[in-house]
């Protein structure tokens, strides 16, 4: 047999194995389906209750300005690279939001219990593309103290930009909202990834005890691992304890060598 040949045998009995492992593999899962399910079902139930009992709900009030500069022309003849030049501007104006001077103002109005650095925590501000409205947004465990938080930093905010940036005005877009549902934890989502893990870590053991079972037990596996081939098989009887198993071997043997 040439080499070629030899090789092409060898690769075909490879991937015949992997088949076999693979299909093998896929038995033993579907054999545990029931546990990997009810895994599944139970890490969703500990996200859903950990959720619920352990994340403290987060809720968010949004407020936006629009800012008029005193350069701004409202007739046809503005141009692209005005409002492209106002867009910018906007930028600068989100960075005043959280000035120190802004955050003091608010806090000490508010009279609130947190330092500045925790209150740009709290706070988010964002403005759409090719456009001078800026949105704030605040969150917070309480959404009353979240509405009042926005609507305190837009004011405060109004008054840097008009007398920093040489504003014309500030005008409100929106004033801040009183929210009605949280935010955030979203349990949805969190029940969903509980399930995922409970599958992945159901489905990781009943891998790893198929990888490490290297018994034997079926005459297929005799022949494939150990090249044997088997002539007969003795079964036993199911539920016969292991003593009483290896007596009725004995009995056997001590029964062949009498006759002879």
């Amino acid at each position: 047999m040439s080499r070629e040949n030899y090789g092409m045998m060898n690769q075909e009995i490879q991937d015949d194995e992997v088949t076999i492992d693979l299909m093998e593999l896929f038995s033993a899962l579907w054999a545990k389906k029931t546990i990997i399910i009810l895994s599944a079902v139970f890490m969703a139930l500990v996200a859903f209750v950990g959720t619920k009992m352990f994340v403290t709900p987060k809720y968010t009030s949004v407020t936006k300005l629009f800012v008029m500069t005193k350069n701004d022309d409202t007739s046809a003849s503005a141009t692209y690279t005005d409002l492209q030049t106002g867009s910018m501007l906007t930028k600068d104006y989100m960075e005043l939001v959280k000035s120190r001077p802004v955050l003091e103002k608010t806090i000490s109005k508010l009279k609130l219990d947190v330092t500045p650095e925790e209150l740009v925590d709290m706070i988010t501000t964002e403005t759409p593309d090719d456009t001078r409205i800026m949105s704030i947004s605040v969150t917070d465990d309480d959404p009353k103290e979240a509405k009042q938080i926005a609507d305190t930093l837009r004011k405060a905010v109004s008054v840097q930009i008009t007398e920093i940036m040489n504003a014309d005005s500030v005008n409100t877009v929106e004033e801040g909202n009183l929210p009605t549902s949280p935010s955030s934890p979203n349990v949805k989502k969190n029940m969903m990834l509980g399930a995922l893990l409970g599958l992945i870590i159901s489905m990781g053991f009943v891998v790893l005890i198929f990888i490490l079972d290297d018994t034997v037990k079926t005459p297929d596996d005799v022949e494939k691992y150990l090249g044997l081939n088997v002539l007969t098989s003795i079964p036993i009887q199911e539920g016969s304890s292991a003593p009483k198993r290896a007596k009725q071997q004995r009995e056997s043997r001590n029964a062949v060598k009498s006759r002879r």
